[in-house]
């Protein structure tokens, strides 16, 4: 237990010191991926870590000169493109790449296999997918060869395409004005049976049984579980892990949130802080009607994540009818509200009926609270107070912090051990705080 809070110390150093970075005022928080039309992976074997220190076999796509990641590459294209992914193979069983959601696939190359072409184990013939991606949305890619296997193993990625006449700097997910946003997020959920990839590892046969009476020890966001979920991408201590999973945004800012459910099981994922806004399953955006503006779109406080879904949904939050003023009262919190049309400060985005109001409780002596490391020592937005020695750090710009997590108790243990698995933090961060 000792090592695995060790770990962890070390992890939160990290979080505070990737949060203190500035970006440039024109940066957007976007989805890490990659760019073009033409891809080239191999299906290799490696190992990534858990939150709790452990280490598990997987199987996974790589780039040319890379290792293998969990999940896959990204992949982000444009609405209209026509997409060439190659596909070579070094395990020992063959492998291939399906693609829901996309029209008209043609695969060369390789072997005939149940769903799609296949790469031969040990054969050196590649193959290679081409498709057009014909509509904008968020999508998975698995292999199409005994997937109930090779999905489990970690052969799973995401492919995002935008819209046609996408504008990064006025960012949409669809042709709808109303699925404009500020910042995306991917979250692809994901969990693991040790005993399947232990027997992989070990060149042993798959008790069958394991494949119905599936039971998972370890579940992701992007490949990591808590606390690795709050590190920033491409952390060195997770080299088969690159993909960040820690939202950020200011009050009045949209986050746009591409769920995908990878794995065998349905999750629900929860996210504090205010309902989100169902817009598009599978890549279809929901509307009555062309041109209709996304009326079928619905609140929900808790996204069901369904196995092989993928779901797109708006997320806000604004403080509005929080009751008291979330900048704070008293001639050092001094401030105004000059509100809108819809009654938010012009600025900083305050709910302005709330404008003055104190904080509804008087707070303990802090000898008599016990702190969490995400705390700045006040309650109020933007603002820091002294802690304890050794308390807090991991929130250095006094921004507000909301866990997301799945709704399944279990799935946020590291293997039985709470807190860990699927689970990670929201921070509002105060205005002009950059977010990359």
């Amino acid at each position: 237990m000792n090592i695995t809070l060790n770990r962890a110390t070390r992890f939160c150093a990290l979080i505070a010191a990737a949060l203190l970075v500035l970006a440039p005022a024109t940066a957007r928080a976007t989805v890490d991926g990659e760019t073009g039309t033409a891809f080239t992976l191999t299906a290799k074997a490696d190992h990534i870590t858990t939150g709790d220190g452990g280490s598990i076999y997987f199987w996974g796509y790589a780039l040319p000169g890379k290792r293998a990641q969990y999940p896959g590459p990204t992949f982000i294209v444009n609405q209209g493109d026509t997409v060439t992914i190659t596909l070579n193979n070094t395990l020992t069983v063959p492998v291939s790449i399906a693609f829901p959601g996309q029209e008209g696939v043609i695969a060369s190359g390789g072997s005939a296999g149940l769903l799609t072409q296949e790469a031969t184990a040990g054969n050196p013939v590649t193959v290679t997918y081409t498709f057009t991606a014909a509509h904008a949305g968020t999508y998975m890619y698995h292999s199409g060869t005994d997937p109930q296997v090779q999905v489990e193993m970690g052969l799973f990625g995401a492919i995002i395409v935008r819209p046609y006449g996408f504008d990064p700097m006025s960012p949409r997910a669809y042709a709808q004005a109303a699925s404009a946003y500020d910042y995306e997020y991917l979250f692809l959920l994901s969990e693991m049976d040790p005993r399947i990839h232990q027997a992989v590892e070990l060149g042993l046969p798959i008790d069958p049984n394991w494949l119905t009476n599936y039971f998972p020890g370890w579940w992701f966001i992007n490949g990591r579980n808590a606390p690795d979920t709050m590190l920033m991408a491409n952390s060195a201590w997770l080299p088969t892990q690159p993909y960040n999973c820690m939202p950020r945004l200011h009050p009045g800012d949209t986050l746009l949130m591409r769920v995908i459910a990878a794995g065998r099981d349905l999750h629900p994922y929860h996210h504090h802080g205010n309902h989100a806004r169902i817009i598009a399953r599978d890549g279809r955006p929901l509307e009555s009607a062309p041109g209709a503006g996304l009326d079928l779109s619905y609140e929900v406080f808790t996204i069901q994540s369904v196995p092989g879904e993928t779901v797109d949904a708006l997320f806000s939050w604004t403080g509005k009818g929080m009751g008291w003023d979330i900048y704070g009262t008293g001639p050092e919190h001094a401030h105004t509200c000059t509100p809108n049309a819809e009654g938010f400060d012009v600025t900083t985005y305050e709910w302005c009926a709330d404008h003055g109001k104190a904080f509804p409780v008087v707070l303990p002596e802090n000898a008599e609270l016990t702190f969490g490391g995400f705390y700045s020592g006040s309650p109020f937005l933007g603002s820091l107070a002294l802690l304890p020695p050794g308390e807090g750090g991991l929130n250095p710009n006094a921004g507000f912090t909301f866990m997301w997590h799945s709704h399944n108790e279990k799935e946020m243990t590291n293997y039985d051990i709470f807190p860990g698995g699927m689970m990670t933090m929201l921070i509002v961060e105060p205005p002009g705080v950059p977010i990359m």
